[in-house]
């Protein structure tokens, strides 16, 4: 027993270092994970002071409870025995794919990532790029119930909706997006589900993931997290409002207790001087296929490009870009005195108002104007003028010049001129044509034409 053992140097050295670790994680982890989670927590306390709306707890929990609190949900228990009957598979294969439904979807919010990085980088990405306008926020906004939850209801222009959004809401509340596939690329996706997003199969047709994340939505609007969807399910192809595609809205319909908290959908109109992606937006409503992809080498060309004209002071932006918020809807109230499923309405009520909230900016003003086939300045002019008074008496949001229409004619041309969408002579560019009827179509939209 008191004999002496000889061992090899690195077996010595393999022991210590696994006493290091089951010491580390045993002893001194906790300690550290306990003194990062008091900061963490008394950061946020801070920052609720400030919000609007604070940060619901449902939104602060830890992701590995939130996993397992979603799979083992009852509703998402029932699926699970209705998959593995029709699937024929064992129950603790189908419980298996629910696991790994909720892990896929289930954020993982960082207050730190989301008011340190995420604002500072979307706001000054922002003011880079364009001069930002608010447009008309409606009163009734004032005056929502702070018990209910809130969910921005919003048209898609451009993946810098998330950006300008985002910012301009940050004084109120951290949004919890529902993004696309398209954002499922590491490193991309462990930013995003730092910001509190969830990703969402758009085109998915398997019942137990349709149940996983229904159930995921109405948890998080139980709980209070405020939320923004994109319920055209895509960018916008021809410039206007589409219609709700009602996934999504269907899983707060059916989730929500009358009883409960009330949830309020705000509409959302977003509008740009220049949509970055405009061109591969035009191109698939040409051809059909909305499967669209910018090329590396393109991209790496514009950011070149862009950043060489900064730097030689020769970037003048990419004109103005404004955010309209539009009386909100109360799902209570929308749904007293209906019958059956009122998904499908609510969606058409709630597209009505986003198209109704989106300001006109200068550069789809005189695009729409353009299109009218105006031969002359002057001419220009006259129509745009009218187009100005038309769309003022349908209450339509003009966000122009400050010193007038002949100003804010100035300002699109000296837009839609740099890009080559309209001659000196005011003659539009044969092939730059559909670029000019997207950026018309908002205006025309919102006087229903």
């Amino acid at each position: 027993m008191t004999g002496t053992v000889e061992l090899p140097l690195w077996l010595v050295v393999l022991v210590l270092v696994l006493a290091a670790v089951a010491a580390l994680d045993r002893i001194l982890a906790p300690s550290v994970r306990w003194f990062f989670r008091r900061r963490m927590e008394r950061a946020v306390a801070r920052l609720n002071e400030r919000l609007e709306r604070p940060i619901a707890p449902f939104k602060l929990a830890q992701r590995h409870d939130m996993i397992l609190r979603l799979a083992y949900d009852p509703q998402v228990m029932q699926a699970v025995a209705e998959h593995a009957a029709e699937a024929g598979v064992p129950p603790t294969v189908a419980m298996q794919e629910a696991r790994d439904y909720a892990r896929e979807i289930v954020p993982a919010f960082s207050a730190t990532m989301y008011f340190g990085f995420a604002v500072q980088v979307a706001r000054w990405l922002t003011r880079k790029f364009y001069r930002v306008r608010i447009g008309r926020i409606d009163p009734a906004l004032e005056r929502v119930d702070g018990r209910a939850t809130v969910v921005f209801v919003m048209n898609h222009r451009s993946n810098m909706d998330y950006v300008l959004v985002t910012w301009l809401i940050a004084d109120r509340s951290a949004i919890s997006y529902a993004v696309g596939e398209w954002a499922r690329v590491w490193p991309l996706s462990r930013l995003i589900r730092g910001m509190g997003a969830y990703f969402i199969r758009r085109g998915s047709r398997n019942a137990l993931y349709r149940r996983v994340l229904a159930r995921y939505v109405q948890m998080s609007a139980q709980e209070g997290v405020a939320q923004a969807i994109f319920p055209e399910g895509g960018l916008s192809l021809d410039g206007r409002v589409g219609a709700a595609k009602l996934g999504l809205l269907s899983y707060f319909v059916s989730g929500h207790d009358p009883a409960g908290r009330d949830i309020l959908f705000v509409p959302v109109g977003l509008a740009y001087d220049r949509v970055l992606e405009d061109r591969l937006l035009t191109e698939a409503g040409r051809t059909g296929v909305r499967r669209f992809r910018p090329s590396a080498t393109g991209v790496v060309a514009f950011v070149f490009r862009m950043g060489w004209r900064a730097l030689r002071g020769n970037f003048p932006g990419f004109g103005a870009t404004a955010a309209g918020f539009g009386a909100p809807v109360s799902l209570r109230a929308f749904m007293e005195g209906r019958a059956g499923d009122v998904t499908e309405a609510l969606g058409a009520e709630l597209m009505a108002r986003v198209a109704r909230a989106v300001p006109i900016l200068p550069v789809p003003l005189v695009a729409a104007a353009l299109e009218a086939g105006v031969d002359s300045r002057a001419a220009l002019l006259a129509e745009v003028t009218r187009l100005v008074e038309a769309l003022a008496a349908k209450d339509a949001v003009l966000r122009l010049h400050p010193q007038g229409v002949e100003a804010t004619l100035d300002e699109a041309l000296l837009h839609m001129q740099r890009r080559g969408l309209v001659g000196a002579d005011l003659r539009l560019a044969p092939e730059k044509r559909g670029l000019v009827a997207f950026y018309a179509a908002s205006v025309r939209q919102r006087l229903d034409l």
